[in-house]
């Protein structure tokens, strides 16, 4: 799991008192909670109450926001982000499988994270590659024309820290 550190927490400050030069500060909100993420791989509790003292807006206000967007992660996440395309084509071309191998091979479900903090996976409505389905995007890159046994070579890759071409 991301350390919170005192040098990443006056990195943190000092992004935020820069905002608040700006006429507007707490419509760097989301900024802050982008940099807060890019910093600690996640939104941590501990992180966003100090936000709102920094910022001088309600913890309710940062939460909400936090929560609306999808982009934010409330929990940490893996070192790799497994999505699985699910939209039409690659449904239809057996995306269900495709998840299922890897629920299976990771021992997890959608949303959640391996124990190692290796991998999380999700789902996602459409990652626009279409003509290679059934696809999956680990992390920025895509892999298509799988199956079940493809696709837990791709895992297998990672596990051994090299990603596939």
């Amino acid at each position: 799991m991301p350390e919170i550190t005192q040098e990443k927490l006056d990195e943190l400050k000092a992004f935020i008192a820069d905002c608040s030069q700006k006429e507007y500060p707490d419509s760097y909100l989301i900024a802050v909670l982008h940099k807060v993420q890019g910093l600690f791989g996640y939104l941590p509790r501990e992180v966003m109450d100090q936000v709102a003292d920094m910022m001088q807006i309600p913890t309710a206000h940062i939460w909400g926001v936090a929560t609306f967007y999808h982009y934010f992660n409330l929990k940490p996440i893996g070192k790799h982000t497994i999505s699985v395309c699910l939209g039409t084509a690659c449904y239809v071309k057996g995306a269900a499988e495709i998840l299922d191998a890897i629920k299976r091979e990771l021992g997890i479900q959608v949303g959640q994270t391996t124990e190692d903090m290796m991998f999380t996976l999700q789902e996602a409505r459409c990652l626009g590659a279409c003509g290679i389905a059934p696809v999956i995007m680990i992390d920025d890159k895509i892999y298509g024309e799988l199956d079940a046994k493809k696709v837990v070579a791709v895992i297998n890759q990672y596990r051994k820290g090299a990603q596939v071409a």
